[in-house]
């Protein structure tokens, strides 16, 4: 994204949005390849793999290409801060807020068929980058309850060595959150990221035989170019920064290296950088890797409109100033489908599979069915998979405190408990349009 993603208040600064604010660090060095070469403290992986499954998992991919298979939602869970959280805002846990059984069984009755699980990586955010095994029980568990509800998986990590989950509202440091929670240093430290290696070479080995898992996301919106130089121009970054530690050009082929070490079949996601904006997707270099599906998040236009607070003004479909001109533009289908045409050019001139595992609108702004009816149908007409954000629990502090992506409490501002809406009616008849789910490729 390329505007400030976060709200003002503790509890709506915690709704999951990235803030984009400068910080000008020291300018970048050129670093030489660094062999994928596992740390001496973790857990060694077997020196030998079986040989590659017929079925499920070479499935897997059929599910990302030939049109739109996969429609559903993103969880969300970071690590708990106790003195930030208190006992019971994200649950006494060690992640939170804390998913049920019930909050999957859910997301199927209403006909998703797969989930992001956007949550912390399996590896410490702080040196010695080694396995935490609270968080890998914690993914464990959304996996088996995800897999009882009949629901594929994507394992999203926000976090990792070197990156803490408050990258995603870092406006607010030292605000309502202390300003040491703070990581960002996998964008200028080799051994971050080498151990970012590690953790999704160790993660894909767990995880590679589990039939509902069908992607890994290598990194929930890689973002160097905003928190480091606040620069939101992609010919201006790569022309400065192509080849440093800040290019995920150079990070991600690491990435993939280290889990087609252990797992050569299981489909792996891929954002651009400014945080997966689509605007940045004809940058994202791609790779020689048949199960690669290149991903966006798509909000825009955000500050004008998905991400309006309360009153909100700008209604779909409608007129204002998209482009910053100062004069009004038509905001309607013609222009959702000339901005999405992105993804059918990068497709296209690539010939690679795109998916958009993030989007979403502010439950009150007006005209949000609408827009979502159109938008969805413009995914549809292109052929993608795509999850919405977000998919809350039932946790009541947290589900009665942050409520704007909540699509389940309709239009006013002031609710905060399920009732009928236009909005979830409209994203729950694209979902009712899936017909493939874990049961039904299963051996």
């Amino acid at each position: 994204m390329s505007k400030n993603r976060t709200i003002s208040t503790l509890l709506i600064a915690v709704s999951l949005f990235a803030g984009l604010a400068a910080c000008h660090l020291s300018q970048p060095v050129e670093t030489e390849e660094i062999p994928i070469v596992p740390p001496s403290t973790l857990l060694p992986l077997p020196s030998s793999l079986p040989a590659p499954s017929s079925s499920p998992s070479a499935q897997k991919i059929s599910l990302w290409i030939g049109g739109t298979h996969l429609r559903g939602a993103n969880t969300w869970q970071r690590i708990v801060v106790p003195e930030l959280d208190g006992p019971e805002f994200l649950g006494s846990g060690y992640i939170g807020p804390p998913y049920t059984q019930a909050d999957f069984d859910a997301l199927a009755a209403l006909g998703a068929n797969y989930v992001n699980l956007s949550t912390p990586g399996l590896f410490t955010e702080r040196p010695p980058y080694v396995l935490d095994e609270q968080a890998q029980a914690d993914l464990d568990d959304m996996i088996a309850m995800a897999s009882q509800a009949d629901l594929f998986v994507v394992i999203s990590f926000r976090t990792g060595p070197g990156r803490s989950d408050f990258t995603f509202y870092r406006d607010d440091a030292g605000d309502w959150f202390d300003a040491g929670l703070l990581i960002e240093t996998v964008w200028s430290d080799p051994v971050a990221q080498d151990a970012w290696v590690e953790m999704w070479r160790y993660t894909a080995f767990r995880y590679r035989a589990s039939p509902v898992v069908i992607g890994y996301d290598l990194m929930c919106e890689p973002n160097s170019n905003a928190v480091v130089f606040d620069l939101y121009d992609p010919e201006e970054f790569y022309a400065q920064y192509t080849g440093s530690t800040y290019d995920w050009n150079q990070f991600y082929p690491r990435l993939v290296a280290g889990i087609r070490q252990v797992d050569t079949e299981t489909p792996i996601l891929v954002s651009a950088l400014s945080w997966g904006a689509l605007r940045w997707l004809p940058y994202l270099r791609t790779i020689d890797d048949p199960r690669i599906v290149y991903t966006v998040h798509q909000y825009e236009p955000q500050e004008q409109y998905t991400h309006q607070q309360p009153p909100a003004a700008n209604t779909f479909p409608g007129e204002f100033d998209l482009d910053w001109d100062g004069e009004p533009d038509t905001f309607d289908l013609a222009w959702l489908e000339g901005f999405i045409s992105i993804i059918t050019d990068f497709r296209n001139e690539q010939d690679v599979p795109v998916a958009v595992n993030e989007f979403g609108v502010m439950r009150w702004v007006p005209g949000a069915a609408d827009f979502m009816y159109s938008q969805m149908t413009v995914f549809e007409n292109l052929g993608v998979s795509y999850a919405l954000w977000v998919w809350n629990p039932a946790w009541a502090p947290w589900a009665e405190s942050v409520t704007d992506f909540n699509i389940r409490f309709g239009s006013d501002p002031d609710n905060t408990s399920p009732v009928d809406n236009d909005l979830l009616g409209t994203i729950a008849s694209f979902w009712s349009r899936n017909t493939v789910r874990p049961s039904s490729v299963s051996p």
